[in-house]
């Protein structure tokens, strides 16, 4: 299975993440199948590569938790729907 994932570059303390295409079994440091984005996290700089993303969503490619949230930021995701929160009748 091919997940989208983060993989850490970067100095110590100031870490840096390329938005990859991995095998899920993979460790982190290993060879990513393709480079799709950028992500640092001191900043909130974010590049992503929609089209190339877009088509490895379209393959099956599955995006971890923090992927997915970068990915609902940049649009290439719906957000999820949020339930409306009816107000409660007090009991006096």
């Amino acid at each position: 299975m091919i997940k989208l994932r983060l993989k850490r570059f970067g100095k110590k303390q100031e870490a840096s993440f390329r938005l990859v295409a991995m095998e899920a079994s993979v460790r982190r440091e290993g060879r990513p199948l393709e480079v799709l984005g950028f992500y640092n996290p001191r900043n909130k700089e974010t590049r992503l590569e929609t089209e190339a993303i877009r088509r490895r969503l379209e393959q099956g490619a599955q995006p971890t938790e923090t992927v997915r949230h970068l990915l609902q930021r940049g649009g290439l995701l719906p957000k999820p729907e949020r339930p409306l929160k009816t107000p409660q009748p007090s009991q006096a």
